[in-house]
């Protein structure tokens, strides 16, 4: 190349940098941040359930433990701290089970809350429900327990919803709903579930007509 193509080459860079120098380094600079945020975001993830984990083996060990001061703790800070790991939801059933197992009703359904609220996943919010509707029936406040079980389910919980919403007709004198409800239960679960068939067409039988 001469000396003067080579001075044309320069001239024409320092043309082209002067029109678009500044916009590239800021497209250079963004897609750095970017590249750099989202490494972040994930290493800041990893952490987040790596302590989630370590808490809910305390979680784990509590139960086992019977420590229903412990579990109750310990499952509040996990909520606290790491509400948006799947952990917490683990957690929260986890919890509701020990708690009413030790006669904290008020704890397990505070739990039970929690997981209908904040949980990640629909199958841990469907299975807080039901247990929660159960609860509900054993305060005889069938029209909290039938408000919980009324929103649309997936195929894979509409028999045990339906179930639990027999139980609750069924509890409030409402006999032609209660077996509707126990039918579609029949209806919806698996042949192979047969000792909770078995449980349904009994209750069914049981309201008569």
């Amino acid at each position: 190349m001469s000396y003067h193509d080579e001075q044309e080459s320069i001239e024409g860079l320092k043309a082209w940098w002067a029109q678009w120098g500044n916009s590239t380094t800021w497209i250079v600079l963004v897609a750095l941040l970017a590249s750099a945020g989202w490494n972040g975001w994930n290493y800041w993830q990893r952490h987040q359930a790596a302590e989630a984990a370590v808490l809910f083996d305390q979680v784990q060990q509590s139960v086992n433990g019977n420590d229903k001061a412990m579990v109750a703790r310990v499952a509040g800070d996990m909520e606290d701290k790491f509400g948006g790991t799947a952990y917490a939801q683990m957690t929260a059933l986890l919890a509701a089970k020990a708690l009413y197992a030790a006669g904290d009703e008020a704890g397990a359904k505070t739990q039970l809350q929690w997981a209908i609220d904040h949980a990640k996943d629909d199958e841990f919010k469907q299975i807080a429900k039901v247990r929660l509707a159960s609860l509900l029936l054993d305060d005889k406040a069938y029209d909290q327990g039938l408000a919980l079980l009324a929103e649309p389910q997936s195929d894979a919980f509409k028999g045990v919803v339906a179930n639990g919403r027999g139980d609750l007709l069924a509890a409030e004198g409402k006999r032609a709903d209660a077996r509707a409800a126990y039918q579609l239960a029949l209806d919806s679960l698996s042949k192979t579930d047969t000792s909770t068939r078995q449980l349904i067409q009994f209750k069914l039988d049981a309201l008569g007509g």
